[in-house]
């Protein structure tokens, strides 16, 4: 075997040029199929980014009503759903693949907050305790809420960047006072998210869906929610994943125990707002057109593979006589078969790997250009090295077997 791939790059080297051209169409092949590859992984990973958030495994469980979007009536909780206890919050902690959860309450559209003659449009959440830690904020100045807050009903509130940069126009807020609804909040801490990427907003869905991190929000305590919208509302749970691909799970467990034991009227149940679905649906629709790319891309090897059966062809009947004299000191058939297999796979195995170098590069090319994103992928470099070697295996078989059949005397006589 070594013996044979010894020969192969001998054979490869002393005819460069002849080599190089007949490699040229697995190199394209593979060249483009990994670039394609590439950017599919890239594009698929931004999906999941941007709907979710980098590192952020956070899905949310709300209540809808008749599988729609539940409606706020002001009336206060409907009929036939409960409160969400402490005690039932802990034990969804419990559930499999939930790390941690957190209830509130939030008005996501646009709520009118004054800061003296200054007036702003952001989204107001009453929360609890877990809310900071569940969703990956981290205090930047003043203080997080402390258990008073929430057993006084103290009327203080946490702002985000946004809120304070826009709000109070470069004035510390830490102290001031704030009015929503009528009532007066004194802030006391600006919070940021950790660990999220900045979302790509093209159409009007998507910033519908990022509104809260774009306006800016701010956050009270869940036991104050009553003191500006006086009722008490249906709580929704904030739920971290003990990973992103676990995030369906987490968000089915929860919803369903929730159903369970915190409904009694059927119109009413909690579900998960599926982040993670979303994007393998957009993933998925973005790997079936790509996949079209993929198999026009494949004709190239095609045509490379082809090209290979064409060239050990014209080798085969250049070493005639080489062959001849092989086989009349005693080589057998399948010595001479495995030859010339051996120098087509090497060809192709070759070919495969310059084709997989440039697609990489022309993948972060394109990335670079064209401002998409790129992400190789080792398994694809892989295949694709193993299935031009295929190729050069399937293609040489044919001239290895004419040359393993030559008659000897016939091979030596021949000029």
């Amino acid at each position: 075997m070594f013996e044979n791939i010894s020969i192969s790059f001998q054979g490869i080297w002393s005819h460069k040029m002849r080599s190089l051209l007949t490699m040229l169409g697995i190199i394209i092949g593979i060249a483009s199929i990994i670039t394609i590859v590439s950017t599919i992984k890239g594009t698929n990973e931004q999906i999941k980014e941007n709907l979710i958030g980098a590192g952020n495994n956070v899905i949310t469980v709300s209540l809808t009503q008749n599988g729609n979007e539940y409606e706020f009536d002001y009336q206060g909780l409907p009929n036939g759903v409960s409160v969400i206890d402490e005690q039932t919050r802990a034990a969804l902690d419990t559930l499999g693949s939930v790390q941690a959860t957190s209830l509130f309450r939030s008005r996501s559209y646009a709520e009118n907050i004054y800061f003296r003659n200054n007036a702003f449009n952001g989204a107001v959440y009453g929360i609890d305790s877990h809310y900071f830690s569940v969703n990956g904020y981290s205090v930047n100045a003043g203080r997080t809420f402390l258990d008073g807050d929430f057993t006084d009903r103290r009327k203080v509130a946490i702002v985000d960047a946004t809120t304070s940069t826009k709000l109070f126009q470069g004035e510390n807020p830490l102290g001031n006072t704030i009015e929503m609804n009528g009532e007066p909040f004194t802030v006391v801490g600006v919070v940021t998210k950790t660990g999220a990427s900045a979302p790509t907003i093209r159409n009007m869905s998507d910033y519908e869906l990022y509104a809260d991190n774009s306006t800016g929000t701010v956050f009270i305590p869940e036991s104050c929610w009553p003191i500006i919208y006086r009722y008490d509302e249906p709580q929704a749970v904030a739920v971290r994943a003990t990973s992103t691909d676990d995030m369906t799970a987490a968000g089915k467990n929860v919803a369903d125990s929730l159903n369970d034991t915190q409904i009694s009227d059927m119109r009413f149940s909690y579900a998960a707002n599926n982040l993670l679905e979303q994007a393998a649906d957009l993933q998925e629709l973005a790997n079936s057109t790509n996949s079209q790319l993929i198999w026009i891309a494949g004709i190239s090897l095609l045509v490379g593979g082809i090209g290979v059966m064409n060239i050990m062809m014209v080798s085969v009947t250049e070493r005639t006589k080489e062959i001849g004299l092989k086989k009349a000191i005693g080589a057998r058939r399948k010595r001479i078969l495995a030859q010339f297999l051996t120098e087509a796979a090497v060809l192709t195995a070759i070919g495969g790997l310059l084709g997989v170098l440039s697609g990489i590069g022309l993948a972060k090319m394109l990335s670079v250009i064209m401002s998409t994103p790129a992400a190789v992928s080792l398994p694809a470099c892989v295949i694709a090295v193993a299935f031009s070697t295929l190729i050069g295996i399937i293609f040489g078989l044919v001239p290895a077997v004419k040359a393993s059949k030559l008659n000897p005397i016939e091979a030596l006589n021949r000029e």
